[in-house]
């Protein structure tokens, strides 16, 4: 779990509970949640670390790379994320120890 629940990473985790069947690139989620790179990246891998993201390569282009990562909520992610959203909007989503007990809220 994050050490804080920001408005960044709640932003985050809105944008991808908004079709949690779709991968997004980096660039798709500075446009939805109108973060910076220097702010939604750090988000990212913390996110992909504590295992509620799960990330993937896409495909390279024909002028060479690497592929550009892909990100989608793993299951955890989705359940943790679905809570915290819930939690904010003062709804709990379901019974259960409150989210974020102990966490800093920003």
């Amino acid at each position: 779990m994050p050490q804080r629940i920001t408005n960044q990473l709640v932003a985050v985790l809105k944008a991808l509970l908004d079709d949690t069947g779709r991968e997004r690139y980096g660039l798709e989620l500075m446009a939805s949640t109108g973060l910076s790179s220097g702010t939604l990246y750090p988000i990212l891998h913390r996110l992909v670390e504590d295992g509620w993201l799960v990330r993937t390569r896409d495909a390279p282009s024909d002028a060479g790379g690497t592929g550009r990562r892909l990100y989608k909520l793993s299951g955890v992610g989705q359940s943790v994320a679905e809570d915290i959203i819930a939690s904010r909007s003062g709804r709990r989503r379901r019974a259960g120890p409150a989210i974020g007990a102990g966490v800093q809220h920003a």
